[in-house]
């Protein structure tokens, strides 16, 4: 633990997923006073039970801007200030071609409207702090067609746009506004759909990660925590790829395509 964060107080929405819960880790072990904003009550307190001191849960529904502003203010009165936001709740909401409309509004008020209006609302803190920082969640899937889904895909690829117009806007502020793009990482639907069967996760990952591996949730936590420190001075409005080198991939792979064309 290296204290990069020792004494900075940080907002982690969706804190209760199990990435959320390996961002809130990383920013713990380096030292900030972390407060876990979700509708997922049980999943808050297992990482509250779990880390301990410093580490608060309060029930937030980001859709709602007066559970935003309740945020905001008990949140900065309570610790003196709010020097960081990490804005990773979701809704993997997507039926591809089928999406409803009310479906459609739905996802994007929770995947990239509601980041807006959280940096809105927790702005006055920010501004007020000399290590501000703000790093949005985004995936692999902003960059690339995957078929059967329109949504989520649409929602990422704009918050990577979003996050390029924050950060033009708020420096003058004082403020750095990153985002992080993570490939396959363990999660809860993961962990569902393989019925807790890690290593299949990580085979059927393989082919399209230079890692051969789905991530680790402190390894998304660990780039975050790095983002919002002083040691990323120099960065913002950058998405970074904590995708194990699934944008690197390409098409073809790891397997030599011209060889197949002499077989």
């Amino acid at each position: 633990m290296s204290n990069s964060l020792n004494g900075r107080t940080a907002i982690v929405t969706g804190g209760s997923t199990l990435i959320g819960h390996g961002v809130v880790e990383a920013l713990h072990r380096e030292g900030a006073n972390v407060t876990v904003a979700d509708i997922d009550v049980e999943g808050g307190q297992r990482i509250v039970d779990s880390l301990g001191e410093r580490v608060v849960f309060r029930r937030t529904d980001i859709t709602h801007d007066g559970d935003l502003s309740r945020l905001a203010r008990e949140v900065g009165d309570e610790q003196g200030g709010i020097d960081i936001l990490v804005n990773l709740a979701c809704s993997y909401l997507d039926d591809g071609f089928a999406t409803s409309r009310s479906d459609w509004l739905s996802a994007l008020d929770v995947n990239l409207v509601s980041s807006a209006m959280a940096v809105q609302t927790i702005h006055p803190w920010l501004v007020r702090s000399e290590h501000a920082a703000i790093v949005n969640f985004t995936s692999i899937s902003s960059k690339v067609a995957q078929t059967g889904r329109w949504v989520y895909p649409a929602s990422k690829s704009a918050m990577v746009q979003l996050t390029r117009s924050m950060a033009m806007d708020l420096i003058s502020d004082g403020i750095r506004v990153n985002s992080v793009s993570p490939g396959w990482t363990w999660s809860a639907i993961m962990d569902g759909l393989s019925r807790g069967d890690r290593a299949k996760t990580d085979a059927v990952a393989a082919p399209f990660h230079l890692t051969s591996r789905v991530a680790d949730p402190i390894e998304i936590g660990n780039v975050v925590a790095f983002l919002v420190s002083d040691a990323a001075s120099v960065v913002t409005g950058a998405d970074w790829a904590a995708d194990g080198g699934y944008s690197a991939l390409g098409p073809e792979q790891a397997v030599p395509a011209i060889p197949q064309l002499e077989a």
